[in-house]
């Protein structure tokens, strides 16, 4: 199992001592321009709780790539996106048409992006066929860690489980 964007590595732990073994990505390198350079796959699944979120459009689109082909034939990608529908869409420096930089509080100047429901099936099926993809409300389950100075509130986000085939290399 590889964990993009690590945080506290408490997701790694758990599923450590579940039996899997976890290769993390922690943050710093997850927002680096070559995140996977160190990485040696193949791996039957990815987990992304907040990895994904960050970072330019085309970022994201070329992290999903990589991790696309760094998963085995039926592997599995648990991931979290921004939504549209959050309420920090549109509120920052624009980075692009769907990304933006807040100006203050504990991610100032991390370039969030945004996602409506047929961007976030664009970025998906290009490389993966979605298995479930939910939007749900995350204020009280999104890390309180990363979240200190500025509580979030009406926070959205994209739940996605998706697997990988050869089709979709």
């Amino acid at each position: 199992m590889l964990e993009f964007a690590s945080g506290s590595g408490r997701n790694s732990a758990a599923l450590e001592k579940s039996g899997f073994r976890v290769v993390r990505i922690d943050d710093a390198i997850a927002a680096s321009p070559s995140p996977f350079a160190a990485v040696d796959g193949p791996f039957a699944g990815v987990l992304s709780t907040h990895g994904l979120l960050h970072g330019t459009a085309a970022i994201i689109a070329a992290n999903i790539r990589t991790i696309a082909e760094l998963v085995t034939p039926n592997g599995v990608l648990y991931a979290t996106f921004g939504s549209v529908n959050d309420s920090r869409f549109g509120i920052g420096q624009r980075l692009d048409a769907a990304t933006y930089a807040p100006a203050d509080g504990d991610e100032a100047g991390i370039a969030h992006t945004f996602f409506n429901r047929e961007g976030i099936r664009t970025l998906l099926e290009s490389h993966f066929a979605i298995q479930s993809l939910e939007e749900r409300s995350v204020d009280e389950i999104a890390g309180k860690w990363a979240h200190r100075e500025t509580p979030l509130a009406n926070a959205v986000h994209w739940f996605a489980v998706a697997t990988v085939s050869e089709t979709n290399r």
